[in-house]
């Protein structure tokens, strides 16, 4: 792996940052990835590269949590076959909720902020714009 250390990764440009990325990982750096974010999670494979993987304690712990759980379903995701209304500007849109999508107007959107977006032309959380989750108090 590599000879660094956690107190060099601190010390690292972004560049030296990045050439570690590519040194440590088969997968591309992610886009917008910080310097904070970059140095955390090189430290934490540097470690875990130096200390034969990740504590013994931690992966039960890890196993014990995942162990009969369930993939939750956020509670602001309406369920495949509703409908949703919104009016805005006098007009009364209708989303149709599919299975990983939504229809609005004959076409398909991945997410309720793409089609506020397109409503308002500006950007909204689609849940909020939509009534599914409440004003911030």
């Amino acid at each position: 792996m590599t000879d660094k250390s956690v107190d060099q990764i601190e010390n690292m440009d972004r560049g030296a940052l990045v050439a570690l990325w590519k040194e440590l990982f088969p997968e591309p750096l992610p886009l917008r990835a910080s310097m904070p974010f970059l140095r955390r999670v090189l430290a934490f494979e540097v470690q875990c590269s130096q200390s034969e993987g990740l504590p013994l304690r931690f992966i039960e712990r890890l196993q014990k949590h995942a162990k009969g759980s369930k993939p939750t379903r956020s509670k602001y995701v309406p369920k495949p076959g509703g409908r949703l209304l919104r009016e805005w500007n006098g007009f009364t849109h209708v989303v149709d909720v599919a299975d990983g999508h939504y229809v609005w107007k004959g076409q398909q959107y991945q997410s309720l902020s793409a089609i506020a977006r397109a409503i308002t032309g500006a950007h909204w959380s689609g849940p909020r714009f939509f009534g599914l989750k409440g004003a911030r108090s």
